[in-house]
């Protein structure tokens, strides 16, 4: 049977001002592992961040003896934009403050994420513990959608995202943000009223 290989991508939880995690941001990450406690994850990787290394921690503890690693790549960044100024405006707006240089380094973070973790080759699951946009971007490669396509695609805090890759294959998307290990209270926290789904 050919080589199969499931990457689970979760955003980080809650954060208090984008630092460490807030309280609702420590539950979330518990019940996340307990949920992923069920599968042979053999890594789990995080951006440099705390709020990402503290979920993965949190994470990992539901996982014995599964080690964990640091990944730049799987930190917060801006990804590829090809034209900035061809975006509809509130996403124009919203990514106005973004400096070449910035845009740069994303682009090669970007690429070394795709590059390391979207393959067959590797352990059947593994895990990052991430940012939205680092969700969406590997979402929009996994579609083959355009490259600004990444936008738009919002991933809630440990929201569970699956991909399956297989030699000879397009990659399947086989969940995007599943948040049903999360109570309604803890879903979709930090996002403004209107942007979550109707329950």
């Amino acid at each position: 049977m050919a080589a199969h290989r499931f990457l689970h991508l979760a955003r980080h939880g809650d954060a208090v001002d984008d630092g460490d995690l807030s309280p609702d941001g420590r539950e979330q990450a518990t019940l996340l592992g307990r949920r992923l406690s069920r599968l042979p994850v053999a890594a789990v990787h995080h951006g440099p961040l705390p709020r990402a290394a503290q979920t993965a921690a949190i994470v990992a503890a539901h996982l014995p003896g599964v080690p964990v690693h640091a990944a730049p790549e799987a930190g917060d960044y801006v990804p590829p934009v090809p034209d900035p100024a061809a975006l509809p405006e509130p996403y124009a707006r919203f990514l106005a403050g973004v400096t070449p240089d910035e845009y740069a380094h994303g682009a090669e973070l970007a690429a070394a994420a795709i590059a390391r973790h979207a393959h067959p080759d590797g352990p059947p699951h593994e895990l990052i513990i991430t940012h939205s946009f680092t969700v969406a971007w590997f979402v929009r490669h996994a579609l083959s959608a355009p490259d600004a396509r990444w936008i738009g695609l919002n991933a809630a805090n440990t929201g569970l995202t699956t991909i399956l890759y297989r030699p000879d294959r397009p990659p399947a998307l086989v969940a995007f943000n599943d948040l049903s290990h999360l109570p309604q209270r803890l879903r979709w926290t930090g996002f403004p009223p209107g942007t979550a789904p109707p329950v």
